[in-house]
């Protein structure tokens, strides 16, 4: 494995997106090589343009390195650049034969960890790099702790520069044990360790030569093969409505007229579960119940034989417009969920956040909590406290501060329909945004997330490992 050199370019063309789609964001502390990392995962794959290739090789070039700079395929800005960091969240589309790939090249600095937890919030697994010379510091521990409060799925930690460590399979294994610790002590349910080298390439897409004691997957097999998403069927439905859909000003002479004249949907993206046409639906925070007539999306619209032939079913997260069998008054920010096992209303709620302004959170500060499609007034009445990252704990704490991770509590002007964010992602997010300048303030998890932090004989059930 080597670095590609400054030859002719040879870049084959992306492989088209075929199987499942697997979201993945980088993580690490400044000069982890997430960047580079990236660029290698890209290269090795074939999934870089010539004309990207092209770029990166002048670029390179012109700094005077007889290399090409596998970084710059990620690092776009003009200052990420100049500064060899990455500052914004750049997002990069690959495929394999196996699957395709969004991803998410997550910035390192303390100061832009609001990025990272854009980044991982939709996120199937994180890739957190650390630096076989340095081991875990504390930004590592920090974004372990986001994904542990974010719950994603799979955290796949690169020890990356290998190769400055002469390959050495002791110093991999105790950074090994130390990673399992940290990642037990931060409750993160799911963790895979890979000795790589990003520069050379080592067991990124290909095995590398200098760790024959290494028998594990390679970074891009181990990506192929994560399991994705839960099973629709298993999921509570709902759907939160985003806009409401009544055709007007149509035509006399179309011929859609009559079909859509008294027509009246409800379109968003089904956030959980399963909808059929006939299930008993009930509409909140009104609780009014009916039944879904119709579930059409933009294509069977489309359709010139019958329009509102619709689907027999959707699933999470396909988008669509429901038709309800009644007339009852539906609008923006209201949910749509099965009778069975509704979420209940609430206009107090308790969650983690990670605060992502400048400004301190204190009690008594007024903000906009938006849930789901849903955006209501709310006070911050207590800071119940703040975690130590390197204890792994709640402490006391009267504010949060940048990229503090902590509890609140928060009294609403009207209810929401807020679930534990342990039981789904999508109904148990919130943000926390600026009434004047609408400004994200912080990202929040509903309910005890900083619980699977605990020692395993004080978690809750959900929270077991």
């Amino acid at each position: 494995m080597s670095t590609p050199t400054l030859s002719p370019t040879t870049a084959a063309a992306p492989a088209l997106p075929t199987g499942t789609l697997l979201r993945l964001a980088t993580a690490g502390s400044v000069d982890d090589g997430k960047s580079t990392l990236v660029g290698r995962l890209l290269f090795d794959s074939k999934s870089v343009l010539a004309d990207q290739l092209d770029a990166v090789e002048r670029v390179s070039r012109d700094r005077g390195l007889e290399t090409a700079d596998l970084a710059l395929l990620t690092d776009g800005l003009r200052a990420e650049r100049e500064q060899g960091i990455t500052i914004d969240v750049a997002y990069r589309y690959f495929a394999t034969a196996r699957r395709s790939f969004v991803l998410a090249d997550c910035p390192g600095h303390v100061q832009y960890t609001r990025n990272t937890v854009t980044g991982a919030s939709t996120a199937d697994a994180v890739v957190l790099l650390i630096d076989a010379r340095k081991g875990l510091l504390e930004q590592t521990r920090r974004h372990l702790a986001v994904a542990s409060l974010l719950r994603v799925p799979h955290v796949v930690v690169a020890v990356n520069k290998i190769d400055l460590v002469d390959y050495s399979r002791e110093r991999y294994l105790e950074l090994e044990r130390e990673v399992a610790a940290a990642a037990r002590s931060l409750g993160v349910a799911d963790v895979h360790t890979i000795p790589v080298s990003a520069l050379v390439g080592d067991n990124v897409v290909e095995r590398g030569a200098g760790t024959p004691w290494y028998d594990g997957p390679t970074l891009l097999e181990l990506l192929e093969e994560l399991p994705t998403g839960d099973d629709p069927d298993t999921e509570a439905f709902r759907l939160p409505v985003q806009v409401v859909i009544r055709p007007q000003g149509a035509a006399a002479d179309d011929a859609a007229a009559d079909v859509f004249r008294d027509y009246r949907g409800y379109a968003g993206q089904i956030a959980s579960g399963v909808v059929r046409v006939g299930d008993e639906v009930v509409v909140l925070p009104s609780g009014r119940r009916t039944r879904v007539a119709g579930i059409d999306t933009a294509d069977t619209l489309r359709d010139p034989a019958d329009p509102l032939a619709g689907l027999p079913e959707a699933f999470a997260p396909q988008s669509v417009t429901l038709r309800l069998a009644d007339e009852i008054d539906v609008t923006r920010g209201d949910l749509v969920a099965a009778v069975g096992d509704a979420p209940e209303l609430t206009q107090d709620v308790e969650g983690t956040v990670a605060w992502l302004s400048d400004r301190p959170l204190l009690p008594g500060a007024r903000v906009l909590l938006k849930h789901t499609t849903r955006t209501v007034q709310a006070v911050v009445r207590d800071v119940v406290g703040r975690l130590d990252l390197d204890a792994a704990e709640l402490v006391p704490a009267e504010r949060l501060d940048l990229n503090d991770i902590g509890r609140v509590t928060l009294r609403l002007a009207s209810p929401v329909a807020a679930e534990e964010y342990v039981t789904s992602r999508r109904t148990g997010a919130f943000l926390l945004v600026d009434g004047q300048d609408g400004g994200t303030l912080a990202a929040g998890m509903v309910g005890d997330a900083l619980a699977a932090t605990r020692h395993p004989e004080q978690r809750p059930a959900q929270y077991a490992i």
